[in-house]
């Protein structure tokens, strides 16, 4: 009797399987998202109630929580973008020096062109764009091609960048001799900072793409298993590097608006802002071990490290205290995301 040998597994099966299995693990994160969020929320109510007691009504007032949302603008889409990498289990190092190099490129580029008015600042825009991700596409060469350490790649991106930024500028900020580009700098739609409504399409535009996309899918499928990913016929090193090049693109994005808001590009605004736009997606509950996160829960990571720097100023809370009090905020978050994996893990065996 002759055995019929079984016949290896389609790989577009596999694809399909290993893309059902990422829905399903989406929807369950988003599930967690959402109880997760739900308890922040509460928690975020109660401290917010507190502090506008201890601060005599200052905090709770129109004109402070517009500054708020104008404050973490820009570490808002840092993070944005960061959040795509880290999901993918890697980081990003660079987006600080990027929002300098860009800034100084875009003020330069600026100031030496004929025009003005809207096609300026179009024109500056695909101009920092363009620097922004092809420094997001030079992170991920060495990442997807050699299987080198993202920390290293990227932190060596950073003090490329830096250094490129201060060559270009001769350590001095580059001032912008148009005024076309006051309203996205310091200009109200509706009393909504136009700052604050950049911020909130980009958080939209890409919780879409992560979330309802074929590509969101692939991310969490890489992150989830990079291997697994890589035999269902998912091209890894095309969704890799094109989560380094929305990073870039997001540090451009940055760097045009505090260009806007100071009406300079200077060599040294994004000083620290890598370790912000991190924070901001740790604290909103992406693992670090990658396959888990959420650009909304990332946005209300930013917005909780803003309501805390904005309350302790309002409190008088000298800098040094802050940088100890953020620090433990994100100590606690990765103890809680930890505890809570060892606790999954434990349920399910």
């Amino acid at each position: 009797m002759s055995v019929v040998p079984e016949s290896a597994p389609n790989k577009d099966d596999v694809k399909a399987a290993l893309e059902a299995s990422s829905a399903q693990a989406q929807a369950q994160a988003r599930r967690t998202a959402l109880i997760r969020t739900g308890l922040a929320l509460g928690a975020l109510v109660a401290v917010v109630v507190v502090v506008n007691v201890f601060s005599h009504g200052s905090f709770l007032t129109a004109t402070n929580l517009t500054n708020v949302l104008r404050q973490i603008t820009f570490n808002a889409i840092l993070a944005v973008g960061q959040t795509f990498v880290i999901i993918t289990a890697g980081i990003d190092l660079s987006v600080g020096s990027l929002i300098e190099l860009t800034g100084v490129v875009m003020a330069t580029f600026a100031n030496a062109m004929p025009f003005d008015g809207v096609p300026l600042v179009l024109a500056t825009l695909i101009v920092g764009l363009l620097v922004g991700c092809f420094a997001g596409f030079v992170n991920a060469v060495p990442v997807v091609r050699l299987n080198l350490p993202p920390f290293i790649t990227t932190l060596a991106m950073m003090l490329m960048a830096r250094g490129l930024a201060f060559k270009l500028s001769h350590g001095r900020p580059v001032a912008l001799t148009s005024s076309a580009f006051d309203t996205i700098g310091t200009g109200f739609f509706l009393k909504i900072p136009v700052a604050v409504l950049w911020m909130a399409v980009i958080v939209a535009v890409f919780a879409i793409l992560l979330t309802r996309t074929r590509f969101g899918r692939y991310v969490f499928a890489i992150g989830g298993n990079e291997e697994a990913a890589r035999l269902a016929g998912i091209n890894v090193r095309f969704v890799k590097t094109m989560v380094y090049v929305i990073s870039g693109g997001c540090a451009a994005v940055s760097g045009l608006l505090l260009m806007a808001r100071f009406s300079s590009g200077s060599p040294q605004t994004g000083i620290g802002s890598e370790l912000q736009s991190i924070a901001a997606v740790v604290v909103g509950g992406t693992s670090l071990m990658g396959g888990r996160g959420s650009v909304i829960a990332t946005f209300l990571g930013a917005l909780l490290i803003g309501l805390l720097n904005n309350a302790m100023n309002l409190l008088e809370i000298e800098s040094y205290t802050q940088d100890i009090v953020l620090g433990a905020v994100i100590l606690i978050a990765v103890v809680i995301d930890e505890l809570r994996k060892r606790y999954l893990r434990g349920a399910a065996g």
